[in-house]
């Protein structure tokens, strides 16, 4: 990071500070386990919503308010919640429960780490 920070830093100034500024922030997700990043990492989750309530809305057709088509999406997204909730969870939160208990275990224990060496950790 420093070296390609040193790089640019006379082609586009603002834009390394802005880079230098949220680092960290952008890179706390590295920290998580493999499991939970690879889910977490995309929209596709986000997009699958968004087409399973359009494909239910078509099938309705017109709304008689905003209510309804309000309480219509809320139906489906309990059903969602519902499907990912069940034995064949979308984001299961084991690993990170385990992952999470050692980490609080170790920084009590004094052995607390920065994220950046949890990043080196990690590849």
């Amino acid at each position: 990071m420093d070296e390609a920070a040193e790089e640019f830093e006379r082609l586009a100034p603002k834009a390394i500070e802005r880079l230098e500024a949220g680092f960290e922030d952008a890179m706390a997700i590295m920290t998580l386990p493999e499991g939970i990043r690879r889910r977490l990492r995309t929209t596709n989750a986000v997009e699958r919503l968004n087409r399973e309530i359009r494909r239910r809305e078509r099938v309705i057709g017109i709304f008689n308010g905003e209510e309804p088509a309000l309480r219509h999406i809320g139906a489906v997204l309990i059903g969602i919640d519902e499907s990912w909730t069940t034995p064949s969870k979308y984001l299961d939160m084991t690993e990170y429960s385990l992952w999470r208990d050692k980490h609080e275990k170790a920084e009590s224990m004094g052995e607390s780490k920065s994220k950046v060496c949890s990043l080196v950790e990690l590849h």
